[in-house]
């Protein structure tokens, strides 16, 4: 892996930045994809504790306290530079190096976060633009944060269009314990830039792919947040 915006120059600071716009957050905190599990999950403890007492149904509180800090889908401040690419996701930048695109055949830049089981899993748009195409490949179920889970493990692709006519690529893909990937848009669609397209359970990474000229903002290493953090600089 290679920490490129240590080398490329030109890249601008995310604090430099322009003044984030107001929060459009239309759905609830707690993610709709969590709603079945906790409701599950309380349902089990209040029978448990009815039967048994408090004690027996305290691991069972305990689970329900990680699905509501797992499923927990804050609102997000949208930064104002055009060209900034967000993050599509929480979690540690592992990757920041040229690769090919599989998608788009083609060079590109590419960026990729990995989500533990403590972040939060909701995916968010990198960019505005116009769905031209989406896929979807069965595979298999690496830890996310090898770089093969990139090509071997299950994941669905969007190839975004934006205004200005770069391509972006961005895959979300399952991992070790995700077992679930939900996405809810497809091609002919547009999005804006930290609109909410999909969500993945229990663990999992989203990769990136930019256009060869994108300068990056974020190194390896680096904790981001869905659309509040910028990836990198379109051309």
């Amino acid at each position: 892996m290679n920490d490129e915006s240590k080398t490329l120059p030109g890249a601008p600071d995310a604090a430099a930045l322009p003044p984030a716009a107001a929060p459009n957050y239309p759905h609830p905190i707690i993610a709709r994809e969590g709603w079945p599990f906790i409701a599950a999950s309380v349902a089990a403890a209040l029978g448990v504790q009815w039967l048994a007492g408090a004690w027996w149904a305290l691991p069972l509180w305990g689970v329900i306290a990680f699905m509501v800090q797992f499923f927990r889908d804050p609102p997000r401040a949208v930064p104002g530079a055009a060209k900034a690419v967000l993050s599509p996701a929480d979690g540690r930048i592992v990757e920041v190096e040229r690769a090919r695109d599989p998608y788009l055949d083609r060079d590109a830049l590419k960026m990729s976060v990995f989500m533990n089981v403590f972040n939060v899993h909701s995916n968010r748009s990198p960019v505005d633009g116009e769905i031209r195409d989406a896929w979807h490949h069965p595979g298999k179920f690496f830890n996310a944060e090898l770089s093969k889970s990139s090509l071997e493990n299950e994941r669905n692709a969007l190839w975004i269009r934006t205004p200005s006519g770069a391509d972006v690529t961005c895959v979300q893909i399952a991992g070790l314990i995700a077992r679930r990937i939900l996405c809810y848009v497809g091609p002919g669609q547009r999005l804006a830039r930290g609109e909410r397209y999909g969500f993945i359970r229990f663990g999992s990474r989203v990769d990136v792919y930019l256009p060869p000229e994108s300068r990056p903002v974020a190194a390896v290493g680096d904790k981001v947040h869905a659309t509040a953090s910028v990836l990198a600089m379109l051309p």
